[in-house]
Parts: C-alpha cells; structure tokens; sequence
C-alpha cells in the first residue's frame, strides 16, 4: 500500500475537501478522528500529519484536541486554520479571540516561501474562515506569510517539520492551494505519489481475492456509477462468482429498470436478477414525510428484500456495495466527534446478524471522481462512468413530503424531459449532477381559457469537482425556457417550473 497522510478531523465541513486535494496529488490521505493516538498513526504508517480546521475556539471547554503524542511522532505537521491556531496552543504560542472576524476572500503576502511556498508568487488571493487567530509564536517558529487580518498567515518551524496556515489552501477560492499542500506533501514529507488508478485496482483485485477466495458475492446494481463500477471490479477480481441482484423499488427514474436489464446483461454478461418490490416499498412509505425516516424505511426494506431473495439465489457469504468513502465518513457519528452529521446513508452500516453476509466494499477508499477513473480503466461504457450521481434512496429523496404513485408519476415524467434536454444540448455531460424534486404545492396556472391548480417542479442543476462544494450551473436561458415548456405542455399535473440557485455551502445538492 502507498504511504498515508492523516487528516485529523476537527470538525470543519471542508475536512474531505483536504484529503481529496492530496488524492489529486497521487498521495494516499486518510480521514482520523482528531483524538486518535498517536501510536495508532505509527501504526498506520503515517508520514505526515495535517490538523483540519474547525468551528470551536482552542479554549473552549468543548474543544476538540489531539493526542499531544503527534508532536513527538517526528513526522512533518501542517495545521490548517484551527490546525496552526492548535499548535499554537499547544506549542507554547498564544492564541486571542479576534477582533475582527475574517470570512471570504483576503490577501495574502509571503515573507519568506521556505518549503511551504516554494515556487509561489509573492502576493496570493486566498480564501478565510475564522474568528481566532494566533498572537505570539510559540519557540522555534517564524512568520512566512502575513494577511490583512493575521501576522501569522503562515509559520514554519524548519527543524521539526512543523508549518502553519491561518487560511484555507484546500479550497478553489484560494489561488495555487493544491501547490501549497504538494509542497508539503512532497518537498517536505517525502510522500511517495503511488497512488493511481492502475496501482489501486492491481490492489483491489488482489484484496478481494484473498477475501473472498471461493465464495460468492451478492451485490446490489442501482444501475448508478458507485453499484456499476463495484460491480465491474467485482466481476474481473471474481468472475461468476458474483450474482447482481435489482431491486425495483418503484422509486426509479424512467425507463431505468429495462435499462439496467439491457445494460449490464449485455456488457458485463453478469448474472443479474431483477426483483419487483415496488408495491412493499410504496406501502411501507405511504404517509412518511420526514426526510430521514423515509431513508431508512427504504434502507431496511432494501435489506429485507435482499434477504428474502437470497433464498431464491443460493447461498452467498459476501454482500458487495458500492460504499463511497464519503458515505463512510458522513455516515460514522463517533461519540465527541464534533463534526455535525448531514444525512445517513442507507448503504452503509451493518446488517442483520441472521443475514449471516459479510460486507465487501471495493470503492470504500475511493472520493467520486476516482470512482469514474477507476471506471474509465475498467473499460465501462461513457454512458455507465459518467453517468450523474443518484442517491440510493432514488426518487424517495426528490419527492417531498409524502409519497404516492401520483406524485412518483409527475416526477418521473418531468425528470425525463429534462435529462433529454440535457442530453441533446451537450450539457448533461458538462454539470454534475441535473435533477428534477417534486413539490408539494400547488399554484394557479392558466391552459388556454381554463384555469388550473397543479403542482410545482424544481430544476436542480448544479457544478461541481467532488460534491463537497457545489454552484448552481448557468445554463443558456433558451434551453431552461424549452425544459420548462416542455415540462408544463407534456407532464400533466404541473403548472410551474422553478430554478434552484442555491450553493453548496449552505444548501446540499438534494433537497432532502
């Protein structure tokens, strides 16, 4: 395995954001709850250690902090925001309340580029998010780098390895951030940049094989990018011994059950069972209207028809998943882990005991864009790897308030027009993700001489690297008028076509 940077996790919403960024720089990160011992990151073969930010001031009484052990680890620290404002703690420095808060886009100036900024312009545009700062430096450091706020935008100590930023180098906002993180990653902690594409699905082949030697593998095929590419991996480490299994959950978008069917029949020449369970889910779910109550009615029911149908299977011992490793992340509420937890995810967690199936999650380690990377190598189809993210929940999520198969109808319909459009105008491949989520309301509206009362859509369009951050697309006006005709003239039971513009942060890309 290639060597590991941790990421100790404060609590700041942008933790994934910088494990994600030392991805892309061909390193291996891994997420860590910030109270991790020491000795369990020398076990983990750590060679470099990156302090997250966080919401909480380093004096608060609830304040998350690490093992003080890191400091002595030897390996090379970088602390980001609340990170440098920690060392700074617990260093010797001092750290004050500031008067004023910096929030949003500043300036920063470098003094002296050491390793850190090596290769850098001397003035930079950076991006802030923090109340506190550091005040007097604790033994050994020195300021590299000032910000309009801050004298110490930037510190280093040069003979512990130990560097500092009071702003936040992971996101886009921040110019040459990526460069800052390589920098320390390569320049100053040695990392090898042995993580690829190649190199991790030689692994996963070999992982699986060893886990799973001669049983058999039961997986569920959503038909989506994360289940599609599980399954391909799945399929080249294993063969037949892997059994996909479909389950219509009435919560599909249009056409998507003979879709899969075709698909995956055809190109991966897997056995694949299909499973009508539309009308259970349906019933189960009639009257829910909160968001993660419907989540995990859908979770347990998928669980529960999984296991009626391994009856009609055979015996397995291994159910795969397409587990992402922000799923996991987002999933895990840990006991003093001050990170706020989003949504759950009903494809994470354990099972029933009597299922008597171990989990294998192939795509566990990987962020969505290596997902499709892996898939690109695998020789999936456009259509598969590139195909937007649907939640698992499917259109239980995009439906609000309660469901029924009316209301399941409209959306499907109006969803499909809007895929088609995006489709035919090149932009469904150019965005992220394009959805279209119900709302329960009703307006007036007006049909030749008749006068209606309908519902309303919602078009979700959105921009984005790796879903942690989003921004509504600009799509050319004259596409959203044909999309919002179209929805209105061919849909029946909707009156009203109205745009999210909504970024991520602080809306999510679902609604629900």
């Amino acid at each position: 395995m290639p060597q590991t940077i941790a990421v100790l996790d404060f609590g700041s919403q942008l933790t994934q954001v910088i494990a994600r960024r030392i991805r892309e720089c061909e390193v291996y990160s891994k997420i860590f709850h910030f109270s991790t011992p020491a000795a369990k990151l020398r076990e983990e073969g750590v060679v470099g250690i990156i302090l997250s930010g966080g919401p909480q001031s380093v004096y608060a009484k609830t304040a998350p902090h690490p093992d003080p052990a890191i400091f002595e680890l030897g390996v090379p620290i970088l602390g980001i925001c609340y990170g440098v404002q920690l060392m700074g703690h617990f260093l010797g420095g001092k750290v004050l309340l500031s008067k004023e808060r910096e929030y949003g886009h500043g300036h920063l100036t470098i003094k002296r580029p050491g390793k850190l900024f090596d290769g850098l312009p001397r003035k930079l545009r950076i991006w802030n998010s923090h109340g506190d700062k550091l005040t007097k430096l604790p033994p050994g450091f020195v300021a590299t780098a000032v910000s309009e706020n801050s004298p110490f935008a930037g510190i280093e100590d040069v003979k512990r390895r130990f560097y500092g930023i009071q702003f936040h180098p992971e996101v886009f906002h921040t110019e040459r951030g990526v460069d800052m993180i390589r920098n320390f990653l390569v320049g100053i902690c040695g990392a090898r940049q042995d993580w690829t594409t190649k190199d991790f699905i030689a692994h996963s082949v070999a992982e699986i094989r060893r886990k799973v030697g001669k049983s058999r593998v039961i997986l569920g095929l959503s038909g989506g990018v994360d289940s599609s590419v599980a399954a391909a991996l799945l399929h080249k480490a294993i063969g037949r011994q892997l059994t996909c299994v479909f389950v219509d959950n009435g919560l599909l978008r249009k056409g998507e059950r003979a879709t899969v069917e075709s698909l995956y029949r055809r190109h991966f020449k897997i056995d694949v069972r299909v499973v009508d369970a539309s009308k259970l889910f349906l019933r189960r779910l009639k009257g829910v209207t909160e968001p993660e109550q419907k989540r995990k009615i859908i979770g347990r029911t998928f669980v529960a028809v999984f296991e009626k149908s391994l009856r009609s299977i055979g015996h397995a011992d291994f159910l795969g998943q397409g587990t992402l490793y922000p799923d996991v992340i987002e999933s895990v509420s840990i006991a003093g882990n001050p990170a706020s937890l989003i949504k759950t995810h009903h494809n994470v967690g354990g099972l029933p005991a009597r299922m008597k199936l171990k989990l294998i999650e192939p795509l566990r380690e990987l962020f969505k864009d290596e997902v499709r990377q892996v898939g690109a190598a695998l020789g999936l189809p456009k259509e598969v790897v590139w195909r937007q993210p649907f939640p698992g929940p499917g259109l239980g999520v995009r439906v609000m308030g309660d469901i029924t198969a009316e209301k399941l109808e409209i959306l499907r319909n109006a969803d499909a027009v809007l895929q088609e459009e995006m489709m035919s105008s090149g932009y469904y491949w150019k965005v992220w993700q394009s959805f279209a989520v119900f709302l329960p309301v009703k307006t007036v509206g007006v049909f030749g001489d008749e006068r209606t009362y309908d519902f309303v859509v919602a078009l979700r369009i959105v921009e984005s690297v790796d879903a942690m951050t989003a921004d509504w697309a600009r799509l050319p006006h004259d596409l959203l008028r044909k999309i919002s005709s179209r929805i209105t003239n061919e849909v029946r039971g909707v009156s009203r076509v109205v745009l999210d513009i909504s970024s991520k942060p602080p809306a999510t890309i679902e609604w629900e």
